[in-house]
């Protein structure tokens, strides 16, 4: 796939949704490393029906640490690996507070360094909190760059860096979200809408039609 193809499905995707956002709901950085941390192998409508209930009683590092393990649980049970992931994020708040001041750093190895945060999880960060151009691949981004060639790799890290170098500056900011949602909504696992695809006629994925 050439940077042309690249440039042109890119404008159709800005066309398409101008000012593309996470399906995670959130108010501050903070809720939003909350929600990205409790959204690893869930939903992010799961998410949010758990968030909506926890984020009116606690949504700092202070109070869901006074929340305590045992506490948080009990509004997170729904979604899966909750035990892991609560017990995580009550060390995350206590090293917000302790070595951050209780803010989100934007600064990528200060995120990794923090509980249940990888790679991933600090791109989202960065890229949605921070307006950082980053590229956070997760399965839909990993599916739709190799379907779609327009960064075809065998990894996560490959496919990301080959994203970072190929997707032109001007659409670098809202190309997580777009691919996210078009991985999601269109070009889904088991058998992609290619029919009702924008980008179709651009696309290099050699089965169309016939899933």
């Amino acid at each position: 796939m050439n940077k042309a193809i690249r440039q042109q499905i890119f404008k159709r995707l800005r066309a398409d949704n101008p000012n593309p956002e996470t399906e995670l709901n959130y108010a501050t950085p903070f809720e939003l490393l909350i929600a990205v941390v409790l959204s690893a192998q869930a939903t992010d409508k799961g998410v949010n029906k758990a968030t909506t209930k926890l984020f009116p009683v606690a949504n700092t590092p202070e109070t869901i640490l006074a929340l305590g393990e045992s506490g948080l649980k009990e509004y997170i049970r729904t979604i899966g690996l909750y035990n892991s992931k609560g017990a995580n994020i009550i060390k995350t708040c206590s090293l917000l507070i302790t070595e951050h001041d209780s803010q989100v750093p934007d600064e990528r190895k200060a995120l990794e360094a923090l509980p249940g945060v990888g790679r991933k999880t600090a791109n989202v960060i960065l890229n949605t909190a921070f307006g950082q151009p980053t590229m956070a691949v997760d399965t839909h981004i990993f599916r739709v760059s190799n379907r779609t060639r327009i960064a075809p790799g065998k990894n996560v890290i490959e496919v990301e860096e080959k994203l970072l170098r190929n997707i032109p500056g001007e659409f670098m900011l809202s190309a997580h979200h777009w691919l996210i949602l078009h991985g999601r909504y269109t070009c889904i696992a088991r058998k992609p809408r290619c029919g009702s695809c924008i980008i179709e006629d651009l696309c290099e994925y050699r089965d169309k039609g016939l899933d």
